[in-house]
């Protein structure tokens, strides 16, 4: 790692990903690295957190050979796959073996990502015991025919009996919802987002389905099957999210998340937003230090492999230059309701502002203050604006 990683290092955040790549069944619009207990041999649930706390081992063996200050974790984040698979006592062990390593600092978020069939009551209550302070429940629809659609295996009924058990735990709760599923309709979004709102978590990340070249559910599409996505469908499922959840009191600060206040909002995404540090644990797991973006093999028995061997998992490096740097600043940044400087873009793009605020795709306000920000609608073509900024 090359020694202008640790310049300006103790201004940023730092924090840990960790990831669980195994899943009870493979969900078919799902193009994640994840796996079922069919898909792998010689790599099991029981045996990967062994080789999950040697890789943290080496980052922190790492991160002090190039001279990084010591940097108390932000966040953690245990995501996958299915983190709860590996049931709570690991995913403790785990935190705790990265405590002991850096510390956690006063306030750190700690996450785990959940199925709702995947963890009950006394689980949740372990890992809030173990110092985990948050959960997301990958809770996608409230409609079965949805569900079936996408391969998700939960009973919809019985989330509000998992949401409350986190909450009796003392953990804030966020619900992942995806919109766009192939033959849903606007009233099946709209019932979802009364279901998501009745549970009244802390936090609700609401995504359009993207078909991924790949998966199980583009196949199905190319083969006429099912219907393919409808973008004008999204675009009128977006709008009714986003009227829905301010009207109840959720406030948007990135495009597909919303929040109850300021300190439910998902701070481990938002260190990703603001490229600060952070270092991804496990197969396919990326990371960014100091502008040093790394990715670890993609596959399971290659990553237990190499940490067997005493070996680093990463596959490949990429130093970032200064004006990907900034493209990143702006393509991130324009996502996030605070917005970007216009400094932040060259002279020979500013002219087209005013233009777009005229279409109402940018608040007027802001740009005068010198700040680009996007309106509702300015957010539905967020990726094409930020194109013609680069």
């Amino acid at each position: 790692m090359p020694a202008s990683v640790s310049a300006g290092a103790s201004q940023r955040n730092f924090g840990l990903y960790l990831h669980v790549p195994f899943c009870e069944v493979r969900c078919g619009y799902c193009d994640f690295n994840t796996y079922t207990a069919q898909e792998l041999e010689g790599v099991s649930q029981g045996s990967y957190p062994a080789k999950a706390a040697a890789e943290l081992d080496l980052a922190f063996h790492v991160l002090n050979e190039a001279g990084m200050p010591q940097r108390p974790l932000s966040t953690v984040f245990f995501g996958g796959g299915t983190p709860t698979l590996l049931g709570p006592e690991p995913l403790v062990d785990l935190l705790q073996r990265s405590r002991s390593l850096w510390g956690l600092a006063e306030g750190a978020e700690v996450t785990v990502e959940a199925n709702p069939d995947s963890v009950s009551a006394e689980d949740l209550a372990a890992l809030a015991a173990g110092g985990v302070t948050r959960v997301s429940f990958g809770v996608q629809s409230a409609n079965a025919q949805v569900l079936a659609t996408l391969d998700r295996t939960h009973n919809p009924h019985s989330v509000p009996t998992v949401v409350q058990a986190a909450k009796d735990a003392g953990l804030e709760v966020s619900l992942d919802l995806i919109y766009g599923t192939p033959g849903e309709t606007l009233e099946q979004w709209e019932s979802t987002l009364s279901y998501a709102l009745d549970l009244a978590p802390n936090h609700i990340s609401a995504y359009a389905l993207i078909v991924e070249a790949g998966t199980k559910l583009a196949a199905r599409i190319k083969r006429g099957e099912i219907a393919p996505i409808d973008d004008d469908l999204h675009a009128d499922m977006y709008l009714l999210a986003d009227d829905l959840l301010a009207r109840a009191g959720y406030e948007w600060y990135e495009i597909s998340n919303w929040a109850t206040s300021e300190q439910t909002h998902s701070r481990h995404n938002k260190a990703y937003w603001a490229s600060d540090d952070w270092w991804g644990i496990g197969p396919g797991a990326h990371s960014h230090i100091g502008g040093v973006r790394w990715w670890n093999v993609k596959h399971p028995a290659a990553y237990a492999a190499r940490m067997d061997a005493g070996l680093s998992p990463a596959k490949a490096r990429e130093i970032l230059s200064t004006q990907q740097h900034s493209m990143e600043k702006i393509l991130l940044g324009l996502r996030m309701r605070e917005g970007i400087p216009t400094s932040l873009i060259g002279a020979g793009h500013r002219e087209d502002l005013a233009a777009w605020v005229g279409r109402g795709y940018l608040q007027g306000e802001d740009l005068l203050a010198g700040h680009i920000v996007l309106t509702q609608s300015g957010r539905l073509v967020a990726d094409y604006l930020a194109t013609q900024l680069t």
